[in-house]
């Protein structure tokens, strides 16, 4: 990982995926095909028909009626001699009959044939008298009648399923006309970025704001997905910003096609996609969000057709097939990929009564049981097809991440029924605790990297969510040590804020060190940028909740006015490679996490509680609300991880 071209986008560190231009077909190419296919139909018809004159015609020599008409039936033969009341035998009707009618038939036949291969010959011909492109278009014009069938076939309705008990999803506006006011300014912000997308980006995943036009990367495969819509939606939403929110359901509802050739990340995809498209179903209650969700779920259920049920990295939309990241440990799946996926499947499965997903992600949850953890930790890497750890690597920042989010999440969602997600998670964080965290010579604490039995003193931007993690999690933690969890969330969120507050900026770097005197300061090049990144805003917005220690919002204002006066550009808003450089260069993109992630806890920090109180909602790590499904509610209640 040498430039920014290569970072991760939500977590996962992703090389680029290089598309030739042997990736689409030349044009003219394609009409030649186009013709010669037309022209071969035609032929197939009129030989099909010549050969069924001569060879399927009826032959009377030879011919045994099987029409069962009737005419041969076999008719019940009454005796009358014995009253009417027992059958004497069966008599047979037709048998009698001429040739007469056998020749009638015959040339009926014919004469069909004959006018059938009368038609084809002059069908042919008017096809031939067409140009090129009235033939292109006629071939488009049936492709696109066979997509709208397929369209049809997909969106069949889903079984009714009562919604969970939805609170608190708008308002939130603060009496205190300070606070009232900064959230005014977030929400114009997400007003900017959205407007330019509209304007420069609309339908592509992702907005080049300087250069003004669609970009994706290679986590969305080769397609225009809209994934700035997708994981925009429930941001607009709770924001009240409906136009815009209605503008990106119609987008949706027209243009959102799973059937394409296609190799999209399983994981961005669920997180961003489907925890997207629920969000903004539990939200709205339009029905569009929950058909697109399930028809990509079901896209996506290929990817775990593997020895172990341990599903790939990526799968292809169209075929199926699914591979891995060509340099994650010798094929290895990643932890934080396959461990992220349990919220959204368990959700899929109680609104379609399908237990498929549920099934997958449990399998998942038993395997992880069976193994062995050297010190208790979760290496990063895990081999789908052997079942065996890979290097033994392990993380709380990228590539393990929130796998251990996702655990705790689960209890969280099943309203704290899950007891065997809760148990994983509490052993989790007592490893890490014990041989990842320490304290700086400075009194800062750090969660480091541990990687072949030897710990890596360098904390990620991503790490800094665990600071919310241990907060969300501290109700519930064994021998009463929610004092200890909250403290530690504390401590996290204030070495996060160090990495701001030492950079020119006043924005974090991508990771920093605590080596000698270097304490939460980038030293590599490649790790001084910011690409518009979540996490330690998302770290105030739970401390907050948790504690309402103003410097919570303190903190996330100074970020958000970093981010207005160092990443707003007239065409939206744009990371900076170097974080310590008083006048920074642009990476040129708008990432889509930003609308879905950034803007949204920063709005929430700023906002009442009552807006998606976490009691009633659970946040994926897209920042897409969930609801927490009742035990009531759900169709899950008779799993025993549920009891």
């Amino acid at each position: 990982m040498t430039t920014p071209a290569l970072l991760p986008l939500s977590g996962r560190r992703l090389p680029p995926l290089n598309l030739g231009a042997s990736a689409f077909p030349h044009h003219r190419a394609t009409l030649r095909l186009s013709e010669k296919f037309i022209l071969l139909l035609i032929l197939s018809a009129f030989i099909t028909l010549c050969f069924g004159a001569f060879f399927f015609l009826p032959d009377s020599s030879k011919h045994k009626r099987f029409d069962l008409g009737l005419e041969d039936v076999l008719i019940p033969h009454v005796d009358t001699s014995k009253g009417g009341k027992n059958l004497g035998g069966f008599l047979i009707h037709g048998q009698g009959h001429d040739e007469h009618r056998h020749r009638e038939e015959e040339e009926r036949l014919r004469n069909k044939i004959r006018a059938d291969h009368e038609k084809a010959l002059e069908e042919a011909k008017e096809k031939l008298k067409k140009s090129r492109d009235e033939i292109q278009a006629e071939i488009q014009t049936e492709k696109n009648k066979v997509v709208q069938e397929l369209k049809k076939k997909d969106s069949k309705p889903l079984p009714p399923v009562p919604l969970p008990n939805l609170i608190g999803i708008n308002s939130g506006e603060p009496a205190d006309l300070d606070i009232r006011e900064k959230r005014n300014k977030i929400k114009e912000m997400m007003k900017h970025a959205w407007d330019n997308y509209r304007q420069y980006g609309w339908g592509h995943n992702e907005l080049k704001p300087i250069a003004r036009k669609g970009h994706s990367t290679n986590i969305f495969g080769n397609s225009q997905m809209g994934a700035t819509i997708v994981d925009a939606l429930d941001t607009l939403y709770i924001m009240g910003l409906h136009d815009e929110f209605r503008e990106g359901q119609e987008w949706i509802d027209k243009n959102l096609d799973f059937s394409v050739n296609s190799e999209v990340s399983v994981f961005e995809v669920n997180i961003r996609f489907i925890g997207g498209l629920l969000a903004a179903y539990y939200l709205s209650g339009q029905e569009v969000f929950k058909i697109k969700a399930v028809q990509l779920a079901g896209k996506l259920l290929p990817a775990f057709n593997t020895p172990t049920g341990i599903p790939w990295a990526m799968v292809n939309l169209k075929s199926g097939v699914g591979r891995n990241w060509g340099w994650a440990s010798a094929g290895s799946s990643i932890l934080a990929e396959f461990g992220t996926l349990h919220m959204e499947f368990v959700h899929l499965s109680y609104l379609t009564g399908d237990p498929v997903y549920y099934n997958k992600v449990m399998h998942i949850r038993k395997l992880l049981q069976k193994m062995d953890r050297p010190n208790g930790l979760y290496p990063n890497y895990l081999n789908p097809r052997t079942g065996r750890w890979g290097q033994h690597h392990t993380s709380v920042g990228g590539l393990g991440d929130s796998f251990y989010e996702y655990l705790l999440k689960a209890w969280l969602m099943s309203d704290k029924m899950d007891m065997e997600a809760r148990k994983m998670y509490d052993d989790a964080i007592e490893a890490i605790e014990k041989h990842l965290i320490r304290k700086s010579n400075g009194g800062l604490t750090f969660i480091g990297e541990w990687k072949n039995g030897h710990l890596e003193r360098k904390m990620g931007h991503l790490t800094c969510f665990a600071g919310g993690m241990f907060a969300l999690g501290a109700d519930g933690s064994r021998d009463d040590k929610a004092g200890h969890y909250l403290q530690l969330g504390a401590e996290i969120a204030h070495t996060c804020h160090e990495s701001y507050d030492r950079t020119t900026l006043k924005l974090g770097p991508e990771a920093f060190k605590f080596d000698g005197g270097v304490e939460a300061v980038a030293v590599r090049q490649n790790e001084k940028y910011y690409i518009l990144r979540p996490e330690v805003i998302e770290t105030y917005w739970y401390m907050w909740r948790f504690t309402h220690d103003p410097k919570y919002r303190q903190w996330g204002w100074e970020a958000a006015q970093a981010i207005d006066k160092y990443c707003r550009v007239s065409g939206g808003f744009s990371g900076v490679k170097d974080v310590y450089s008083s006048s920074p260069t642009y990476d040129d993109v708008q990432q889509s996490f930003f609308l879905a992630e950034t803007l949204k806890y920063l709005y929430l920090l700023f906002s009442n509680d009552d807006l998606l109180p976490l009691d009633n909602w659970v946040f994926n790590t897209e920042a897409h609300p969930l609801p927490v499904l009742h035990l009531a509610n759900t169709t899950l209640s008779g799993n025993p991880a549920y009891r």
